[in-house]
C-alpha cells in the first residue's frame, strides 16, 4: 500500500532530526511549512505534488497577509515566501531518495529577493557600547563580559546562551558547537579574555551555565540567559551608550566581520570563523568593507583638469 504524503512527512521530519542532525527548532519549522502545503494541496498522493500546484501554493504565500497589528495590509515577504519553498524542495529531495513519483525538486525556484543590507554602528559607536558596563556590580561584569566576547569571536547569540560555566580561560580560543551541529574553533581577545576573568572572579557559584540570570539585587538564579535577554541587555546598553540605531547580538556579529575583512582578512577564513556554510553568505560583508575601491574612487574620479 503507498505511502500517504502525512506519513511520508513524519519520515522526513524523523529523517531530518536523527540523521541530518538538524535542530529541534529546524525541524519544528520545517513541520509548519510542511503542514501549511499539505493543508492547500488537499491530497495525500505524492503525485499530486505538480508545476501546477506548486504554481498555485507561490500565488496562495503571496497573497498570505501578515499577522500583525503593525504590518496591516502587508502580505508575506519573499524571505518567509522562500522558507516555505526551501522546506517542501527538501522534502522533495526525500522523496526522490526514497524513489516516489513526484515532482522533482530541481523544479522549485525559489523567488528572488532584494539583496540584504547591513546593519552596522561606527566604530565610536561600538566602543561605546563596549564601555558601558562601567561598575563593578557581577550584572555589569557579566554584561561586559557578554559584549566583549561577542565582538571577539562573532557568536551567534544561541552559541553564546549555550557556553559552559567551565571554559578554559588559559586558552586563546575554544570549539563551539553550531548551526546543525557543526564545531567551530573561535578565539578569545585580550580584552575579551579579561572581562571574562573578572566577571567570574565576582561569580560565587560554580554551575553552569557560564552566563547567568540575575535579579534586580544582582543574585544569580543559575539558570541560562535566553536568547531574549541577551538582546535586552544588548539594547539597553546601546541606549545607555548614546546610540540611537537598533542594536542587538547580530549587529555585533555584523562588526566582528567588517572589522576582519576591512584590516585585510580574507574572506574563507571570514567565513570560517562565522560558521558559515556558503561562501555567499559571509560575501555580504565585502561590499563594505573594501577599502581598496574606496581608495580607486578617491585617486581616479572626477579628475578634471
Amino acid at each position: 500500500m503507498a505511502q500517504t504524503l502525512t506519513q511520508l512527512k513524519r519520515q522526513f521530519l524523523e529523517y531530518v532530526e536523527i540523521e541530518k542532525g538538524r535542530a529541534l527548532k529546524t525541524v519544528e519549522n520545517y513541520d509548519g511549512y510542511l503542514t501549511k502545503f499539505l493543508g492547500f494541496l488537499k491530497s495525500e498522493s505524492p503525485t499530486s505534488i505538480t508545476d501546477t500546484s506548486i504554481r498555485e501554493f507561490r500565488l496562495w504565500l503571496n497573497r498570505q497577509p501578515v499577522k500583525s497589528k503593525n504590518n496591516v495590509g502587508q502580505t508575506l515577504s519573499r524571505k518567509t515566501q522562500n522558507y516555505y519553498l526551501i522546506a517542501v524542495r527538501a522534502f522533495l529531495k526525500y522523496m526522490a531518495r526514497q524513489e516516489i513519483k513526484t515532482l522533482s525538486p530541481e523544479k522549485i525556484e525559489l523567488a528572488k529577493t532584494p539583496e540584504r543590507s547591513l546593519d552596522l554602528i561606527t566604530s565610536a559607536e561600538l566602543r561605546r557600547l563596549l564601555d558601558s558596563p562601567s561598575e563593578n556590580t557581577l550584572k555589569d561584569l557579566r554584561d561586559k563580559a557578554i559584549l566583549e566576547l561577542l565582538f571577539s569571536t562573532g557568536l551567534r547569540v544561541s552559541e553564546l546562551c549555550a557556553l559552559p560555566r567551565d571554559i578554559d580561560l588559559s586558552s586563546d580560543e575554544f570549539s563551539v558547537r553550531g548551526k546543525g551541529g557543526k564545531v567551530r574553533v573561535v578565539f578569545f581577545s585580550d580584552t575579551a579574555k579579561s572581562a571574562l576573568k573578572n566577571y567570574l572572579a565576582k561569580r560565587k557559584d560554580l554551575e553552569d551555565p557560564l552566563f547567568i540570570k540575575l535579579d534586580q539585587k544582582g543574585f544569580s538564579h543559575s539558570s541560562a540567559l535566553t536568547k531574549r535577554s541577551v538582546e535586552r541587555i544588548v539594547k539597553q546598553h546601546a541606549i545607555k551608550a548614546g546610540i540611537s540605531k537598533k542594536v542587538t547580538p547580530h549587529v555585533i556579529r555584523h562588526c566582528f566581520a567588517t572589522d576582519l575583512l576591512g584590516n585585510g582578512a580574507d574572506l574563507r577564513s571570514v567565513q570560517a570563523l562565522l560558521g558559515h556554510a556558503h561562501i555567499g553568505t559571509t560575501q555580504i560583508y565585502t561590499h563594505v568593507t573594501d577599502r581598496h575601491l574606496h581608495d580607486i574612487h578617491k585617486k581616479f574620479h572626477n579628475k578634471r583638469s
